[in-house]
């Protein structure tokens, strides 16, 4: 898997993810990973093509952007836009779109 991040750059958006972004990151994998019985998710992985997680402790699941990433910016964007599928997926509201 290419990545145009930096380790740290990768290292950094995960902690963001696991620290912020938790019950999000869940929802992606609820609903673009096909796992929706998945009670935890924690990203363990960030590429120019996806973002990898491993839930409920073991089990590695990955869900690609939909496009090639060249910026490490684009990340957030790539994250909402996965988040708002999934909730759409899952039929629940987007933060922000109650």
């Amino acid at each position: 898997m290419s990545t145009p991040f930096t380790p740290q750059a990768v290292e950094a958006i995960k902690r963001h993810m696991n620290d912020d972004h938790a019950e999000d990151a869940l929802i992606i994998v609820q609903g673009l990973a096909e796992r929706p019985e998945a009670s935890t998710a924690m990203t363990s992985g960030v590429d120019a093509e996806g973002i990898e997680f491993t839930i409920d402790g073991g089990e590695r699941v990955r869900v690609g952007w939909g496009e090639t990433l060249t910026e490490r910016a684009q990340v957030r964007e790539a994250v909402v836009r996965l988040y708002r599928e999934a909730c759409g997926r899952l039929g629940i509201p987007a933060k922000g779109e109650h």
